[in-house]
């Protein structure tokens, strides 16, 4: 069922929101938290899309604060979306312009739910300190995505600069898998110190530098990040150890290949992983991911080059002085 509102206020939003309960039954049972989705307007579907299908495993409430933008006159337009149109949970959106067309606190405390965590998400135009917005002082956790932003580096040096316990960046989620099969691999091959470490991906992704840093944190050896060409996502991670190099290699969307000294090349599956996927991760742990901040803050070391020659071959290519232009921001 959707429900429309035009020029309303959040007042009589929750008016409405009780009488659809009183009308279709307690619809709100059993939600664990409520989910604050910061966005423009016309750009909410793909992200009330995602959080329906993540309700599916953590019930909710979502509410979406879509910017109709600050030109407009002053107007508040609602939308309630429940049963079949809201997956588990309830949605509302709320499309603020001219003075609400900006994020606030007082949009969506009317419409909390009582005693349950709030998680706030950026799918798009992350706040340069998410922590100090009115959304953010309010949340529990504060997810962001640089990967969608215009500078994806940029992004991640913000919150690098501006860190505090609760944020989290959808780029760190994106490497579940390959910290976990990175993990693996090191279980299980001898004793034999790693002492240097490649990480080759796409230019334009912070998940390549994430899993750079987090390996330099990890392992305490030097990282080099090989630059491969934008779009192309993670690619490869090589080991380097005395008694042989270990190589976890993806070329294309959804299968690795792995090879280490003494066996034969293993087959993974590794496949790139959805919005849904990764926002019901983040929704699945409310305390902070000390891990990703430990991660974030030690970005900034990492030695990245930019390689016009990289392969889509088992083989890396060696990078030249030549080849090398001035190291990229990180």
């Amino acid at each position: 069922m959707i429900v429309d509102l035009p020029d309303t206020t959040t007042s009589l939003i929750s008016k409405r929101l009780m009488s659809l309960r009183e009308q279709g039954g307690v619809i709100a049972l059993g939600r664990v938290l409520t989910l604050v989705v910061v966005t423009k307007s016309g750009s909410e579907e793909e992200a009330i899309e995602a959080a329906n299908d993540a309700s599916r495993e953590h019930p909710c409430r979502i509410i979406v604060l879509a910017d109709a933008g600050a030109e407009a006159p002053t107007r508040l337009d609602a939308q309630i979306r429940v049963g079949g149109d809201a997956g588990a949970s309830e949605v509302i959106v709320l499309r603020g312009a001219g003075e609400l067309s900006e994020e606030s606190e007082s949009l969506v405390s009317a419409l909390l739910l009582p005693d349950a965590p709030i998680v706030a998400w950026w799918p798009y135009g992350a706040p340069k300190n998410a922590g100090e917005t009115s959304i953010g002082r309010m949340a529990h956790r504060r997810i962001t995505d640089s990967a969608n932003e215009e500078n994806p580096q940029q992004a991640l040096e913000n919150i690098r600069m501006t860190y505090r316990a609760g944020d989290t960046d959808l780029a760190w989620t994106r490497l579940t898998t390959w910290r976990i099969q990175l993990a693996a691999v090191l279980d299980q091959v001898d004793s034999a110190p790693v002492t240097a470490v490649t990480v080759e991906g796409a230019a334009d992704s912070p998940s390549t530098l994430l899993l750079a840093a987090w390996l330099e944190l990890s392992l305490q050896v030097p990282v080099t990040v090989l630059a491969a060409r934008a779009g192309m996502g993670m690619r490869r991670v090589r080991l380097c150890r005395g008694t042989g190099d270990v190589v976890l290699f993806r070329s294309g969307q959804s299968v690795a290949e792995l090879t280490q000294p003494g066996q034969p090349a293993q087959r993974i599956s590794l496949p790139r992983r959805t919005l849904r996927l990764c926002l019901a991760e983040e929704l699945r742990r409310l305390d902070p991911d000390e891990v990703f901040g430990e991660t974030v803050r030690g970005l900034g070391t990492t030695r990245v080059y930019q390689d016009s020659q990289l392969t889509l071959t088992g083989t890396p290519t060696r990078v030249h002085d030549r080849d090398r232009p001035a190291l990229l921001a990180v």
